[in-house]
């Protein structure tokens, strides 16, 4: 029977998650944390025994650098990625760079978490989750989708919202139900298709750090 594998994979915890900045399209890299993060995704892929054919990141730095050490501590560094904007994280537009408090303190809690977290509303300038979506879906069709049917084990890294996006069509989401899922930096989704590219099943892996 043909082991048709698709895991997703959160970048770890950028300089902006910690200073609690919005980041979409920027560049901040990983704190130690996010390292930590990125080798305890990489070991605990290990230990499934997961052999990866096809890789996938975004344009952005921090998911490249979570790819690249993860597939290190899984002694996997051969494998080079494909990288798309598509995966990218979605823009925040103005919010860029600002500290989510002293957002809320200008446009209000309610009005930033209409920006952060409904569908089609997006923040001046940025994307919404619909955008974001758009952009991301049709990529995973065309590219990412034949791999692993083909039975080929692929990775996903990238990003919370990008990773929302393809989660919605993976766990058959809805605009209603998606502004409250939530994917942790650093852990890795496994997901196991059947022939029709629907779920057969999902785990979120535990590693030694979303343990402690």
């Amino acid at each position: 029977m043909m082991d048709r594998v698709l895991v997703l994979l959160r970048h770890g915890q950028s300089e902006w998650n910690l200073k609690n900045l919005f980041t979409g399209w920027r560049n901040p890299p990983l704190t130690q944390l996010g390292i930590d993060e990125a080798r305890a995704a990489g070991l605990a892929l290990r230990t499934s025994g997961i052999v990866f054919e096809k890789a996938f990141v975004s344009e952005l730095t921090r998911a490249q650098d979570t790819y690249d050490i993860a597939m290190a501590a899984m002694g996997q560094s051969a494998l080079q990625p494909t990288a798309n904007i598509a995966l990218n994280e979605r823009s925040y537009g103005e919010l860029s760079g600002l500290n989510k408090d002293e957002a809320r303190a200008k446009w209000g809690e309610h009005q930033v978490n209409i920006w952060r977290r409904s569908y089609e509303t997006p923040p001046p300038g940025g994307e919404s989750l619909r955008d974001t979506v758009a952009r991301t879906v049709p990529y995973y069709v065309q590219a990412i989708l034949p791999c692993v049917l083909r039975g080929e084990a692929t990775i996903v890294a990238a990003h919370g919202n990008s990773l929302r996006a393809l989660a919605m069509v993976l766990d058959q989401l809805t605009p209603k139900t998606i502004p409250t899922m939530e994917i942790a930096t650093g852990v890795p989704i496994v997901y196991r298709l059947g022939p029709d590219g629907l779920v057969i099943s999902k785990e979120i892996m535990a590693t030694e750090l979303s343990q402690t």
